[in-house]
């Protein structure tokens, strides 16, 4: 079977309403386990992925926003659920808009944590100067592994959790630099602007304080062009809010589902 035909691979614990949980480019399923966790124990089945080249999910021929997109639907097909509730970050907060985009009919409700809905300017020189920027080290012959602790320490805010401080850095570092290489140039063809008014599920923006990658100011703006939108910032958080701040990430969404019908 080819990689497009195969489920990629997935933590799933709990009973209930679904959650699913979308990771960034330098995380895995694993960086999930604070709110598997929580949220497995709180009345919801809470499942998060590895994307297709990460951890031990077969990468895509083809790799694009609409395969992707195809390929969460896939998993979502395996596990039986016709909707979930679906929660991305940063990459992931793009492929969640993408999926609800192409398919809207299966998400129940929306989680954007740190995240944008365009990449770069649309001329491409900035994105051709960001590709080189973030591959150059790779190229120079350096590893994820040995860049993992700067990229983390340049993402994170004040005082975060030291536990997933580690989880961070060894997420970043397992990532094979084939998958980085192909998503850092999949990230800067992302551009999901005019469908944000057309989000017709509650949606919940959630910003980190202290995030230079995705600034609060983009996705409060963000969520002023989605009719059901809802910001928050969290204080003190970076960009990796819910290994950095995880009480405070697992509260805010526990918020947000509160007053959501599943």
């Amino acid at each position: 079977m080819s990689a497009e035909g195969r489920v990629p691979a997935f933590l799933d614990e709990g009973a209930g309403p679904a959650l699913v949980f979308l990771h960034g480019i330098g995380g895995s399923k694993e960086g999930w386990k604070p709110q598997i966790a929580h949220f497995a124990g709180r009345g919801f089945r809470a499942i998060a992925w590895d994307a297709p080249g990460y951890g031990a999910s077969p990468a895509l021929a083809d790799l694009t926003w609409p395969a992707l997109a195809q390929s969460l639907a896939r998993l979502l097909d395996h596990l039986a659920l016709t909707r979930a509730i679906v929660v991305g970050h940063s990459m992931g907060g793009m492929l969640a808009q993408e999926f609800t985009a192409l398919h809207p009919d299966r998400v129940a409700a929306l989680v954007l944590a740190g995240t944008s809905p365009a990449f770069g300017k649309a001329d491409g020189a900035w994105q051709k100067s960001f590709i080189a920027e973030r591959l150059a080290p790779l190229d120079a012959g350096r590893s994820l592994a040995d860049l993992a602790p700067a990229l983390v320490a340049g993402m994170i805010g004040d005082e975060p959790d030291r536990p997933g401080l580690v989880a961070a850095i060894a997420s970043m570092g397992r990532v094979p630099a084939a998958t980085y290489r192909d998503y850092i140039r999949l990230l800067t063809r992302f551009d999901r602007r005019e469908a944000l008014p057309r989000i017709g599920v509650a949606t919940l923006l959630l910003a980190g304080e202290k995030d230079r990658t995705a600034p609060p100011a983009v996705m409060e703006r963000m969520a002023a062009k989605i009719p059901t939108g809802r910001y928050l910032c969290l204080k003190k958080a970076g960009h990796l809010a819910n290994l950095e701040q995880p009480a405070a990430f697992n509260a805010a969404l526990e918020d947000f589902l509160a007053a959501v019908e599943t």
